[in-house]
């Protein structure tokens, strides 16, 4: 049994996987989720990768799947324990020399809406500002039941330090683009997944959150990649 290891990105949480693990189960695998603590303001993505390291340390036979801001975890948390396949959904892509959206195309779009409070606190006001950039193919019911439980992100520290990779680990990565991604453009997605990685994504219809618009679909990606397929 391969256990999916699903982390999230940047405002949501261990709820938004919560379509995809019945259709993961359905298939015959375990999943395990987390809570990244994206509303600690002192956070690095090496924080982040103790988090995912330490929900998966008695498991075998992992599959990291990292969405949208966790693709910058990812590898990380494979350069620390064994990984079969590191998936990157959506994903930011590390740049181990600059910064991910450096030498490529345009990552996404240039306001999402959100507001900064004055603590650092990044937060959408506005349903439909979050609707657009994450949901828009998402059932009505479904965006607000995603909207009510997005978090607060305090995400400069994690921008003021160096990436802490010099190398990729040595394992095999994978990836899933949705062509209609609004948040993190799939142009950037296919040329920074060449250029780095030397992959291609498997490409589904559809925005940012395929988790919650079309879990099955996404399942049968992940299971097939997971596979060699």
């Amino acid at each position: 049994m391969t256990t999916f290891v699903l982390v999230h990105g940047a405002w949501h949480g261990a709820w938004c996987w919560e379509r995809l693990v019945p259709e993961l189960a359905a298939r015959g695998h375990d999943a395990v989720t987390m809570d990244l603590p994206i509303d600690d303001a002192a956070a690095t993505f090496a924080t982040y990768a103790d988090v995912v390291t330490d929900s998966c340390r008695d498991r075998d036979d992992v599959v990291l799947v990292g969405h949208s801001l966790a693709g910058m975890v990812l590898p990380l948390v494979s350069a620390r324990r064994p990984v079969r396949l590191q998936v990157f959904l959506c994903a930011v892509v590390p740049s181990l020399t600059g910064r991910p959206w450096d030498d490529a195309p345009p990552m996404g779009e240039p306001d999402y809406g959100t507001e900064r409070e004055d603590d650092g606190a990044l937060v959408f006001r506005s349903a439909d500002a979050a609707r657009r950039i994450f949901y828009a193919d998402c059932a009505p019911n479904d965006a607000a039941w995603a909207f009510a439980r997005l978090r607060p992100v305090r995400n400069r520290s994690l921008w003021d330090r160096a990436y802490p990779l010099t190398r990729w680990p040595e394992v095999r990565s994978a990836a899933v683009t949705c062509t209609d991604d609004l948040a993190i453009y799939a142009d950037y997605q296919r040329a920074v997944l060449r250029d780095r990685l030397g992959i291609v994504p498997v490409e589904l219809p559809g925005h940012h959150s395929p988790f919650l618009a079309r879990p099955a679909a996404l399942a049968g990606a992940l299971v097939r990649a997971a596979a060699g397929g």
